[in-house]
């Protein structure tokens, strides 16, 4: 993929590791100066490729600055395309002070926004977007579904399957107008009609299925949502503590204590989980608890799963979870003289039933998002886009069948464009600023 090349000519820097004392902090570099920042602050540029010891003076006074590795890249080869080097020193704040102050002294030489070495790579087309944003999805992953899903989307696993849907529909595009170059050829224009019409239909069919995911990819970059609801004082706030184990819920034996959402990321089984307490479900003239209840149904109505509890018995109420999955659970039975049946027997206090419970709600996230090794669709807007392209194609064989072939080369047309916008080769420039704003700074 070939795009134009990045309008900046500065050389940018920044630190690539994290902040805070440590032993390596590693400062990237990246742009048509990188040769000459070498060779001002470590008295030369090394053989591409290989790590040499070198030492980093400031440019202006001479003075040592640290010991250092030093690695270049040059261009085309590199992560941005463009020449690019790193500078492996000392991880000590006054070091890396006192490198970065000298760079940025250096003429043409400026501290990059967050994620510019992203960005170059891409318009310099060493990557889409599709991979860009695997990228960015790798570094916040926070579960081993999510890393996984994010390191295929990084691969080119959306990135080329978008790109050959797009190929076999200009291809598609192609045969139509060459149906309406020869549409004074009866039998040409019918046959080429034909096979546009079987490609249309394969086409619709893929991308169809592709959309028919329940939104797996884009769920598990979000996290599986289960709220915890049911009548006050039935134990949510002291589950939601033994589930997190620490204290993040204030537990009392008053009714309604519980007013506003408290929410706990969890890892199950390599899954995101997003674990809500919420207010107890009661009628109440309190104006404040009637502001938590109504939270709490808009909660439920967005949630994957709700965990309703009831310290007696385990019905859901009317409007407990609507079209969302409920997952019963008697509370409190150390408190009870009999278990209740048709429910999951639990006591928070005790720790009975708690692994039950997490391997429930582990198995329900696994078949509603997987495991990040399957989906296609990781993000809204690949999914709006591939709509739009499923439905172009939709009234395209609607319109072929009816004889227009004119309105059928248009919605073609329509789908190469919506599919090419995945990977980023047309209509991206209002995502890109909100995107590589996301990244954190030396990215």
């Amino acid at each position: 993929m070939t795009r134009d090349a990045p309008a900046e000519t500065d050389t940018i820097f920044a630190p690539a590791s994290g902040f805070g004392r440590a032993a390596i902090c590693v400062v990237r570099l990246s742009g048509p100066g990188t040769r000459r920042v070498l060779d001002a602050l470590a008295g030369g540029t090394p053989a591409p490729r290989r790590l040499a010891l070198r030492t980093l003076r400031d440019p202006q006074s001479g003075e040592a600055l640290d010991r250092a590795l030093v690695v270049f890249f040059p261009a085309p080869h590199s992560f941005t395309g463009e020449d690019q080097a790193e500078l492996h020193i000392h991880g000590g704040l006054a070091t890396r002070t006192g490198v970065l102050e000298a760079l940025s002294r250096l003429p043409g030489c400026r501290a990059a926004e967050p994620g510019e070495f992203t960005r170059r790579a891409f318009l310099g087309g060493r990557m889409d977007l599709t991979a860009v944003e695997g990228l960015a999805d790798l570094i916040e992953a926070q579960t081993q579904a999510q890393r996984r899903q994010a390191l295929r989307q990084l691969e080119g696993g959306l990135g080329a399957l978008a790109e050959a849907w797009r190929g076999r529909l200009v291809e598609t595009q192609a045969l139509i107008e060459a149906a309406l170059d020869f549409s004074d050829e009866g039998d040409v224009a019918t046959s080429v009609e034909a096979q546009a019409a079987e490609r249309i239909a394969a086409l619709a069919a893929e991308i169809g299925a592709a959309l028919a995911d329940a939104g797996r990819g884009e769920r598990l970059r979000e996290g599986f949502v289960v709220v915890l609801a049911g009548p006050p004082n039935a134990g949510k706030s002291t589950l939601m503590n033994a589930l997190a184990r620490r204290d993040v819920a204030i537990v009392s034996a008053v009714p309604g204590t519980t007013r506003d959402a408290i929410e706990v990321a969890l890892d199950l089984g390599g899954l995101p989980v997003t674990l809500i307490d919420t207010a107890g479900l009661r009628e109440t003239q309190d104006a404040i608890e009637a502001a938590g209840v109504a939270r709490t149904r808009a909660r439920i109505a967005g949630a994957d799963l709700v965990v309703w509890l009831d310290p007696v018995d385990a019905p859901a109420p009317p409007d407990a979870g609507g079209a969302t999955p409920v997952l019963h659970v008697a509370a409190k039975v150390d408190l009870a003289d009999a278990t209740p049946s048709g429910a999951l027997a639990l006591s928070a206090a005790t720790g009975r039933g708690i692994a039950d419970l997490l391997a429930a709600i582990e198995a329900r996230a696994r078949a509603a998002i997987g495991d990040g090794g399957d989906a296609v669709v990781t993000r809204a807007r690949h999914r709006i886009a591939l709509e739009v392209a499923h439905e172009a194609l939709l009234r395209a064989a609607g319109a072929l069948a009816a004889g227009d072939t004119e309105l059928a080369a248009e919605d073609v047309r329509l789908a190469a464009r919506s599919v090419g916008a995945i990977a980023g080769r047309v209509d991206v420039e209002d995502v890109l600023d909100a995107l590589f704003g996301a990244f954190c700074i030396g990215k």
